[in-house]
This record gives C-alpha cells, sequence and structure tokens, in this order.
C-alpha cells in the first residue's frame, strides 16, 4: 500500500533553534518527551518506514526559532536535495506568524522555495496550560486577519491546529477566506476526553468544520494524547473523524516523530490499515496517499 505522509517533523538541535525541545516544563507527551531530545533526520524516517511504501513526506514546521522562520525552510529545502534523502520532504508546510510586522517578507522568500505549499502558525489556546501553546487568541486580531489575505497572494494553503473550543473563529476565518485550503492538523486536537461534554464538543466542531468545503482534516495526532497506537484505541477518533469529513478530505498522518513514541512508525500505519480494512480500495488510495497529493499538489 502506497503511503504519502502529510505530517512529519525534523530538527537538528546543533541548530540551537528548537528551544522547546530543551525545555524541562511538564508536557502532555509526559516522559516520552525526552525521547525527542535527538536529532530527526530524513535517514531516521526512512528507516523507519522500512518495510512500507513510503512515497512522499509532507514536512510540517517545527516550532524553529520563531524570529527566522525562513532559515527552517532554508534548511528543509537542503535536506530534500540530498541523494541520500530520496527527495524528501517532498513538500513544505512552513512556519509563520501572520502578526509580524515583517510577514508579507517571510512569505515571499517561503514561496519561493520550491517544496513549499503552505504555511501554518499554532494557534492553540487552551484554560490548562499543559494544553495551552500560545495563549493570544489570534483569529480574534484585526491584524492577524488582515495578515492571513495574503496567504491568497502567495497560493499557499494553511494548516489549521485548534482545539475544539476554536471552532467558531476558525469556520468564520475560513469562510471569510474560501479560496484558501484549510488543512486541519491532529482531527482536531480532542483533548478534554474525560466526560461526554468534551466527546461531544469535539464531535460538533468536527461537524461546523466539514461544513466549510475548503477545510480537509488529518486524521493524526491522535496517540499523542493516548499515548498509544493499539488499534481498538485509535479506532472511534479514526472512524469519527473520516466519517465526519468523508472519505475525500481526510487524510492519515504520522506527526512523526511523536505519534510514533508510542508505537512505532510501522506500528502506527499498520493500526489505521486496520482501521479501515473494510474500505474499497480506492477509499483506501484517498486516505493513505492520493488525498495528500491532491491537497499539497505534490
Amino acid at each position: 500500500m502506497r503511503i504519502v505522509d502529510p505530517h512529519v517533523h525534523f530538527w537538528s538541535l546543533g541548530s540551537g533553534r528548537y528551544a522547546w525541545l530543551l525545555s524541562d516544563e511538564p508536557s502532555f507527551l509526559g516522559a516520552a518527551a525526552r525521547e525527542l531530545r535527538r536529532d530527526v533526520l530524513p535517514a531516521d524516517l526512512l528507516r523507519a518506514a522500512a518495510g512500507l511504501e513510503l512515497d512522499k513526506v509532507v514536512h510540517v514546521e517545527a516550532k524553529y526559532d520563531a524570529g527566522r522562520p525562513v532559515d527552517e525552510t532554508r534548511w528543509l529545502q537542503g535536506l530534500a536535495a540530498q541523494p541520500a534523502h530520496r527527495g524528501v520532504p517532498q513538500a513544505i508546510v512552513a512556519a509563520v506568524d501572520l502578526a509580524a510586522r515583517d510577514v508579507e517578507s517571510d512569505l515571499r522568500q517561503h514561496a519561493g522555495f520550491a517544496a513549499v505549499r503552505g504555511v501554518r502558525q499554532i494557534l492553540n489556546v487552551h484554560a490548562d496550560p499543559l494544553y495551552d501553546y500560545v495563549g493570544v487568541h489570534w483569529m480574534r486580531d484585526p491584524g492577524w486577519q488582515r495578515n492571513f489575505s495574503l496567504l491568497r497572494r502567495f497560493g499557499l494553503s494553511f494548516d489549521l491546529q485548534i482545539y475544539p473550543s476554536q471552532v467558531a473563529d476558525a469556520v468564520a476565518l475560513a469562510r471569510r477566506h474560501p479560496d484558501v485550503q484549510f488543512i486541519l492538523n491532529h482531527a482536531g486536537m480532542f483533548v478534554d476526553r474525560a466526560s461526554v461534554a468534551g466527546f461531544r464538543a469535539w464531535r460538533e466542531g468536527l461537524e461546523a468544520l466539514a461544513r466549510c468545503p475548503n477545510i480537509a482534516v488529518k486524521v493524526s495526532g491522535i496517540a499523542m494524547f493516548t499515548h498509544s497506537c493499539a488499534v481498538e484505541v485509535l479506532r472511534p477518533y479514526v472512524l469519527q473523524t473520516i466519517d465526519t469529513f468523508g472519505v475525500e478530505r481526510a487524510m492519515f498522518a504520522s506527526n512523526s516523530p511523536i505519534d510514533p513514541l508510542f508505537g512505532s512508525y510501522a506500528d502506527l500505519w499498520r493500526a489505521y490499515a486496520a482501521i479501515v480494512a473494510g474500505s474499497s480500495p480506492s477509499e483506501r488510495d484517498a486516505l493513505f496517499a492520493n488525498n495528500a497529493e491532491r491537497i499539497y499538489r505534490l
């Protein structure tokens, strides 16, 4: 089965540009977070994918130094050019700060790299400090909203990383920009799992987002919260997400190296395959490769 993985991360600790990897602050990954304190490069991914038909890869920005986002893109484009990496990554979702004064320059530079297809700015805000990423509701900021319109000018998609509580703002943003392709990260990041109300908020949030035709979804990031790649643990979240968005707007992704902390890269893909084993060949091709190729223009 051919795989196009639309959500992986690489980094080099020697660059000194990944402060979050060296932080001793509590993480929702638990003790496993310490295992990320190592270089992660295309060669590592290719070794982990041995036995799988990994065809293409999309790199999503990895919280590199926010003041120098184009440096990460330049480094990644260089990785892809190395023969040993077999073209990995074939596409890049670059970092952006849409509130920055020089954001137009950053977007122009990103768009000049052959592999860049879109951008991401993490938007997660949560009342629990353990889950809060940015502490600012950027989607409500007028200046941030104005700068978002630059994405269409440069032909860039937007990877949308939010929690269910932020869905209303995200739906309004997507409706204001119908010509921008949005890709919801990590199945909507269902973190409030301890109550029926939490599950309902996640499910209804997915439904609201799916009503926007310019939003697709990555079925990923589940294991980093469940701390398991087991089929029966992932199954309800995977099936709910695919059922809500439809096979034509959903794509499996690994969130490597983070989700595979709780199994392995191969375990994760085999779990996805087991969960949708009853689907048709065309549906499996869409979920595992074709949708990612289409949406990221590979």
